[in-house]
């Protein structure tokens, strides 16, 4: 499964007063659209638009006979402007805020004629930036899924955005530093104790452990900006949704966290989650089950295959 890029051109004013073109990109996936019900993925952090398909980074979910079938739905996802992936990129990127990309996203719907989605799902930096959505648009969907993330960005996570802004700031191969970091922050110790063992690589006279760290390092320099990186980050160090707006949202709401995450905590999730249901119909909590910490969203498909499948079932048959 192969779709184009397609570009939205917008004239957009950021919270911040600046003015900017956004060459919002995007790809569809599956029905053509007004054919069938509309889902829209955020990505995260290092993601992109390819959602689906052979290179897809949500294959394991999303395709023909899938659990997001592609026979029954039309899958959408933005690129956040500025992660690169359609070669634009934002100098100053401390002018955006997640709210931003939420009007933004909010735009491209509107471009698309699409008033209603069937549901929002988004995971860490997509699911904030989700939250965001809905809490400035509440009618806009019916089923909201935001998985490893809050409606806001914790002080635990602010600090570890702070050490990567500190890294990509540096003068000597600072996005490998930063993901080198970065990946410390997505797995757990049990994680990395229990795949590497202290295991020594004579070849290269170092860790097995310190060659992964390495390899990921080099490997996302080659595929991404260090731009994009630095917004990225930003981005993540500001989700702040309006927490007076959240219990607005119609969309019947299920919260997915890592019982492991320490990017989004388990408990911190659990927490909205508990405040929200005295006020909200319609939410459920779910909760993988992993060694592998916050990265487990993108690792424990089965798990969240069964959670998703469960959800978009029980929706289908209301």
């Amino acid at each position: 499964m192969k779709t184009e890029l397609n570009y939205i051109n917008l004239s957009y004013q950021t919270n911040s007063n600046k003015e900017y073109h956004i060459p919002l990109s995007y790809q569809l996936f599956g029905k053509d659209l007004f054919t069938a019900p509309v889902i829209l993925v955020n990505h995260a952090l290092t993601g992109n638009s390819e959602v689906a398909g052979d290179k897809g980074w949500w294959k394991q979910l999303i395709g023909e006979n899938k659990v997001i079938d592609t026979k029954k739905f039309t899958v959408l996802c933005f690129n956040i402007p500025g992660n690169g992936y359609d070669h634009f990129l934002i100098e100053d990127y401390e002018d955006f805020t997640p709210s931003d990309i939420a009007n933004i996203f909010l735009r491209g719907l509107e471009a698309l004629h699409i008033k209603n989605l069937y549901a929002i799902i988004g995971g860490s930096l997509g699911g904030g930036i989700a939250w965001e959505m809905l809490a400035k648009n509440p009618d806009l969907a019916e089923v909201f899924i935001p998985i490893a993330c809050d409606y806001r960005t914790h002080d635990w996570l602010h600090a570890q955005c702070l050490v990567q802004k500190f890294l990509l700031n540096d003068q000597q191969e600072p996005l490998q530093k930063a993901r080198i970091h970065a990946m410390l922050c997505y797995r757990t110790p049990q994680s990395l104790n229990n795949r590497f063992r202290n295991q020594y690589n004579p070849e290269k006279q170092l860790l097995e452990s310190e060659d992964w760290l390495v390899y990921h390092g080099k490997a996302l320099n080659e595929r991404f900006s260090l731009k994009a990186y630095r917004l990225m980050n930003h981005l993540l160090m500001n989700i702040n949704a309006d927490g007076s707006r959240l219990q607005k949202i119609k969309a019947r709401m299920h919260m997915i966290s890592v019982d492991t995450d320490l990017f989004f905590p388990a408990s911190e999730i659990r927490m909205c989650f508990e405040k929200l249901k005295e006020k909200k119909e319609d939410i459920s909590y779910h909760e993988i089950q992993s060694i592998h910490g916050h990265d487990a969203f993108l690792m424990e498909y089965q798990q969240l295959n069964n959670i998703i499948n469960n959800i978009l079932q029980t929706h289908e048959k209301c």
